[in-house]
């Protein structure tokens, strides 16, 4: 891997012409909830397809962040120290996020015996209609609701612009991110990212 940041493009073809339903734009003035709130109402904000990979040694400062997840509880940054987290930015109604869901749930399943925590976003929706989604697909990980505060979107802003839901970060065991796919999460990428994180933490 070399010093500079990764960057590649990936074309997924239903993302894509669902996104083009669908035009959107945002005003910079707005606050982060008022813009996922006010695109939300249109159908969805798309990610752009790409991914890419921080360097260890070129990662930004750990992220502090905590919630309230649907059951009620309080979760954060503080829970996980010294672990990897995957956190995927998400939303009911949302067509990619469906289409990636239970790619998600698979790939948390199969490194669930690594001490990977998987942990959604949801940056719109409230604790009955996220719950029903997971009951849908199958979905066993919380999700903290950031609709009311949108603290965990401005805490991870420069890795997930409002424009990019969904997007999944991988999380190293310092609390930085390490890697970013903004769109639907392939599972083979999402699972060297994973990989990559799990070796700089074995070593």
């Amino acid at each position: 891997m070399t010093n500079r940041i990764r960057r590649y493009r990936r074309g997924l073809a239903i993302a894509l012409s669902a996104a083009a339903a669908f035009t959107l734009s945002g005003c910079a003035n707005d606050t982060f909830a008022e813009q996922y709130a006010a695109d939300a109402e249109q159908g969805y904000v798309a990610g752009d397809g790409s991914w890419e990979v921080y360097p260890q040694a070129e990662r930004a400062q750990p992220v502090s962040y905590e919630g309230t997840v649907e059951s009620g509880d309080t979760v954060g940054s503080a829970d996980y120290e010294g672990e990897v987290v995957v956190m995927n930015f998400w939303y009911a109604a949302c067509p990619p996020c469906r289409i990636e869901a239970p790619d998600l749930e698979q790939v948390n399943q199969d490194y669930a015996d690594a001490g990977v925590n998987f942990i959604g976003v949801n940056v719109y929706d409230q604790a009955p209609t996220a719950t029903s989604f997971n009951e849908e697909f199958g979905i066993t990980y919380p999700s903290i609701l950031d609709v009311e505060t949108a603290s965990v979107r401005l805490a991870f802003s420069d890795n997930v612009p409002p424009q990019a839901i969904p997007s999944t970060l991988v999380i190293d065991k310092n609390g930085s991110v390490a890697s970013v796919i903004r769109g639907v999460a392939d599972p083979s990428v999402l699972s060297e990212m994973i990989d990559t994180v799990l070796e700089e933490q074995a070593q």
